[in-house]
């Protein structure tokens, strides 16, 4: 009934999805030379031989895959990847980061004609889905066809398992849809199974296989020379209006430490000239990296807002503070500042990572703070203190490091597919 109603809705809401879609371009939030790969239309060829799809919503969940293309590759030396994502910023990484023998397209909307589409151009052998996407015309319509599928660091919370229950048969029929449901914790396995999950096993998290952040050498060097010693700390990925309170807690730090650097990259680039404005009024000295300036001497708040950067950014400042965490957003990935011996710092409000920094809190590898003076305070304390600030990152270091083995076990349970036949409808797609 509800799948019914949604799929009506997106057959006959072909007008609105083009408003949307024009809306998106204008916003700059789709690529103008390739918005027909949202309609399920590519100018490249499918290439010769198995090809394995992945699929990640974003930057995050994109960036846990790489680890797992990557080993996949080299494991299946013949195979072809093609890896899907919905936003023109986790489509620039992929096309710098991607292995040989891996392409990025972005994602169809879920309409059924582009669905088809899309399958009829890729068919692919075995599908592998990220985290939490549930886009039900793709997955019936691959279940349709017999096409393989895994989803892969499955992330449900509490909340999410709650709202999903409201339609257990909806939630039944796309989540049974795939062959194995492999979990990021014990914790969400049982609400997967719950919910209809066939095959529901906690693997752990693939964050944790991640490498690394890059950064050039030249950037690292001219950075590091433009900070010249200066006491400095990072805001990552932040979210309105946590830009503001942490440049008010740089206030309450500069009384203490005259020459302080805080670097803001907020999570969302195209907020930087909005930011921008809005702490240069407060009377901040603010540099934006977008418009090619280094820092200055008379720098106070270094706001990058460009693509990319943060595991430049990471190396260069010793302590961190986790954004989206002073708000209800559920906090970003606090594996990546780890990997580099960052002290870490977050808000009350880590949802989206809840396993991991409960196992930081229990290792006393990370430190929760609570409004301006409260980060300020603490921030303030380990900036002081450099055996306090480096005895906080290794701890968080080591944390990161832990579940090492997760990659392999994914690509085990990932090898029972790959030869696995696999049925194909030769069907077109429709207008």
């Amino acid at each position: 009934m509800i799948y019914g109603i949604y799929r009506a809705a997106t057959i006959a809401g072909l007008p609105l999805v083009e408003v949307l879609l024009r809306k998106r371009l204008k916003a700059g939030k789709e690529d103008n030379l390739r918005v027909g790969e949202r309609r399920g239309i590519s100018t490249r060829q499918r290439p010769a031989g198995k090809l394995v799809w992945a699929h990640a919503a974003s930057v995050g969940e994109s960036l846990s895959l790489l680890p797992l293309i990557e080993h996949m590759a080299a494991r299946w030396p013949e195979m072809s990847f093609l890896v899907t994502t919905g936003t023109v910023t986790s489509a620039a990484l992929m096309a710098e980061r991607l292995p040989a023998r891996a392409f990025h397209q972005f994602m169809p909307l879920d309409r059924p004609a582009w669905v088809r589409r899309f399958l009829d151009r890729w068919h692919p052998d075995l599908a592998i889905w990220a985290e939490s996407e549930l886009w039900p015309n793709m997955l019936i319509e691959m279940r349709k066809r017999g096409i393989p599928s895994i989803l892969v660091n499955g992330r449900m919370s509490e909340r999410s398992a709650r709202r999903w229950k409201i339609a257990p048969g909806l939630a039944r029929h796309l989540l049974g849809g795939f062959d194995s449901c492999l979990a990021q914790s014990l914790e969400e396995r049982g609400r997967f199974a719950s919910l209809g999950a066939r095959n529901a096993k906690a693997l752990g998290n693939l964050k944790f296989a991640a490498p690394p952040l890059p950064a050039r050498e030249f950037d690292l060097a001219l950075m590091r020379k433009n900070i010249a010693g200066r006491p400095v700390w990072l805001a990552a990925s932040t979210h309105a209006p946590e830009e503001q309170w942490i440049a008010e807690a740089h206030r309450i730090l500069k009384n203490r430490f005259p020459d302080l650097l805080t670097i803001i990259v907020p999570r969302h680039q195209t907020r930087g000239e909005e930011i921008e404005a809005e702490l240069a009024k407060a009377g901040f000295a603010v540099t934006r990296r977008s418009t090619g300036l280094q820092v200055q001497p008379d720098t106070e708040i270094y706001l990058a807002d460009t693509i990319g950067e943060l595991g430049l950014f990471y190396r260069v400042a010793p302590l961190v503070f986790i954004g989206g965490s002073l708000i209800r957003h559920g906090g970003q990935n606090p594996l990546e500042p780890s990997r580099f011996g960052c002290a870490i710092l977050h808000g009350p409000h880590m949802f989206n990572f809840a396993e991991i920094i409960g196992d930081y809190a229990s290792h006393e590898a990370s430190i929760e703070v609570s409004g301006i003076e409260g980060l300020a305070a603490t921030a303030g304390r380990l900036l002081g203190d450099g055996e306090a600030c480096a005895r906080l990152g290794d701890s968080a270091r080591l944390r990161a490091e832990a579940q090492a083995g997760v990659l392999d076990r994914v690509t085990e349970e990932i090898s029972r597919f790959i030869e696995k036949p696999k049925a194909r409808d030769g069907g077109r797609a429709r207008a």
